[in-house]
């Protein structure tokens, strides 16, 4: 087993990957294969563990959920939507209202 760092040149991010080699009895050959450990902070050195797929879905992410509210799925984008559209027409409606008494 060995520790593999591999940078991203998109984004120059350092992935942390331990792998591991393994027989391939049908191919008769040595083979290897690699998981994700993660990020690697290029000022520390430590090891971040993630997922590899979205720091927020990784079960070591530690953000604040509570302040996260943030649509998921497409029935939530559109309560999203529909609230803020409301928001905004009423906030219209007092910028007339505002604007009449102003000018008069």
């Amino acid at each position: 087993m060995a520790i593999i760092h591999n940078k991203d040149k998109r984004t120059g991010v350092t992935y942390v990957y331990e792998s591991y080699s393994y027989w391939d009895k049908e191919k008769k050959q040595s083979r290897s294969k690699r998981r994700l450990i993660g990020r690697l902070d290029e000022e520390t050195g430590e090891v971040i563990p993630t997922d590899g797929r979205c720091k927020k879905r990784s079960p070591f992410y530690e953000g604040d959920t509570d302040t996260d509210k943030t649509p998921r799925t497409l029935n939530e984008y559109k309560e999203a939507y529909k609230k803020l559209k409301e928001e905004n027409e009423k906030l219209r409606k007092e910028i007339e209202k505002l604007t009449a008494v102003n000018q008069e």
